[in-house]
This record gives C-alpha cells, structure tokens and sequence, in this order.
C-alpha cells in the first residue's frame, strides 16, 4: 500500500510509492494483455469521476482502469450538474460523498482544487489534472512507459520539449523524474519557459539538438494554439522550425532516441507524423500503460485484493 492518502501531485512523493505504483502497473499489464482484461479487485467499490474540465484520453483511461478492477463507476460532469443551478463545489462534493462512495477522480481548472476538495470529504482523492498545476497520473504513466522501454529511470536523461510554462504534465514529469533520480533537460521557447525553471533542479537548453544529442528521451508536448494569440510565438511555421521533431531533424543526430506524446498530438507541428507513428515512438504504449498505471494507482489507495496467482 501507499503512504499517502491521495494522490493529490508528485511534489514530494515518496520514490518508493512511485515505483510501487511502476511495478504494479506492469502486474496490471499483464491482465489487460489477457483473453478475458478484467480482475475483482476492487468490487464493491464505488468511484465517482468528477470532470469540471473537458477531458477524452484521462477520462476514458480512468473509466477502463475502474471497470477492469470491477468497481462500480459513476460519471460527474460539471456542465449538466446542479453547480450550473448555483448548488456550491462544496454542495456539490459532499452530496455526493454522502451516496456512500470510496474514491474521487477530479479535474479542475483550478490549481489546487483537488487538495481542497481533501478538506470537504473523507473519500480518496486522485487529481487527475488541476490547472496549470499537477497531473499526476500522466506522469506515472509516462515513467512507468520509460521504465519499461530502458528497464530504469535512475540516470535516464529525459528532454521534455514545448510549452513547460503552461503545461501541469511537465511540472509532474519534472518532480517524478528528480525523484526518480533521472537528469531532465527543458526545451522550447524563452517565453514558454517558466523562469523558476531551473529551481526545480533542472537544466534548460533553448537548442532543441543540443538537447536531442544529449537525450535518452524526448517527452514532446502538444502547442496549445489556443494560446498563439497571446505573443508567446510569433508563428507555428517558426515554431516548427526551431522546435518541432522531425524525420530530417532527427536523422541529423546518429543514435537512439525514444519519442513520447502526452496527445492530443498537433501534427505538423511539434512533431511530425513520420515521427510520432515511427518505430523510435513509443505513444501508443504509453495510452497502455495509463490504463495499468490507473489500475495500479487505484488498486493501491482502495486496498484492493488480486485474484490468486497474480501477485
């Protein structure tokens, strides 16, 4: 079992916890490589996904992560709730803990908002995206994916390229990996890059083959053009140009590299399609893994049981 409660941000998670949850999604991938995908660890437990956000990928993984630990799943969405009538988030949360449920799974466009549903209910909170802050999940599967291709993280060197200031999956990638004790290098645009950067005990490098040169792996992260407009970036064609991973890009460098995405992926623009569907990606494994990683982190904060013989 854990040490922590909830799983609220990888901020100061215990190294141990984090592997734990590693060596158990690799269980738990072995049960969905299987004819019939599905354990009752978790019966009779009740999980309510708390979406204030839009979400696919999060949602859909955590959905297919509670029905195959057999839980019972009940779907909350923001935009068809009584919070639309003026009922408070605090209402809201505690309402439903009263229907007698075991775990929340929440997203937010709140920094913080999780932790603060810590303080309204005696549930399990799983933050599965606050704001610009955390997201948790993402980067234990995305480790979890790392582990499995090298068979370590302790000095795996790790570039993570793009939009760092506004993206809550670098931040949880950086405070996993340093705890993991992996090297982490950022890259992208000045203004794109938070100036607390390398307080976070990381290095940041603006020559993306620099980076690429000294790289076991590249998490590349999706442009949010949704915020092109603000100045950050003058084009996406410059972007690309400087910044995006590319078949001639990388064909430039003779070694090695694994490509991450954390999707939506913009083609064309912070890496191309020959890349993300080549043989060095490894994108469709980490989908795989965020479903075991999900079991995994479930099973462990619910005390499930596993089925005999799968230990």
């Amino acid at each position: 079992m854990l040490q922590q409660k909830h799983l609220l941000g990888l901020e100061g998670y215990p190294a141990e916890d984090i592997q734990t949850i590693i060596d158990t999604a690799f269980t738990f991938r072995e049960v969905l490589d299987r004819p019939i995908k599905k354990v009752p660890s978790l019966q009779g437990k009740t999980i309510v996904n708390l979406f204030f956000e839009n979400s696919t990928r999060t949602r859909i993984s955590f959905e297919l992560a509670q029905k195959r630990l057999s839980a019972d799943t009940v779907n909350f969405s923001a935009s068809t709730s009584s919070l639309k009538k003026g009922e408070t988030f605090k209402d809201t949360a505690q309402n439903i803990e009263a229907m007698k449920i075991d775990a929340v799974v929440m997203r937010h466009p709140t920094p913080g908002a999780p932790l603060h549903l810590t303080q309204h209910i005696n549930s399990i909170v799983i933050n599965a995206g606050d704001g610009t802050h955390e997201h948790p999940t993402q980067a234990i599967l995305d480790m979890t994916s790392l582990h499995e291709k090298f068979g370590y993280l302790k000095g795996l060197k790790v570039g993570i390229i793009g939009d760092i200031s506004h993206s809550r999956v670098a931040l949880s990638n950086i405070h996993g990996l340093k705890t993991m004790g992996a090297e982490v290098t950022l890259c992208g645009p000045s203004t794109l890059i938070p100036p607390f950067a390398e307080d976070l005990g990381v290095s940041v490098n603006y020559n993306v083959d620099e980076v690429i040169e000294w790289a076991d792996a590249l998490n590349v992260l999706r442009i949010q053009r949704e915020r092109m407009g603000g100045g950050l970036l003058p084009s996406v064609r410059e972007y690309r140009n400087l910044f995006g991973i590319s078949t001639e890009r990388l064909s430039n460098h003779k070694k090695e590299i694994v490509i991450m995405h954390p999707g939506p992926i913009n083609r064309g623009v912070e890496i191309d399609s020959s890349v993300a569907d080549s043989d060095q990606a490894i994108i469709l494994d980490q989908v795989l893994n965020g479903v075991a990683s999900r079991m995994a982190i479930l099973y462990l904060l619910l005390g499930g049981k596993q089925e005999e013989g799968n230990s």
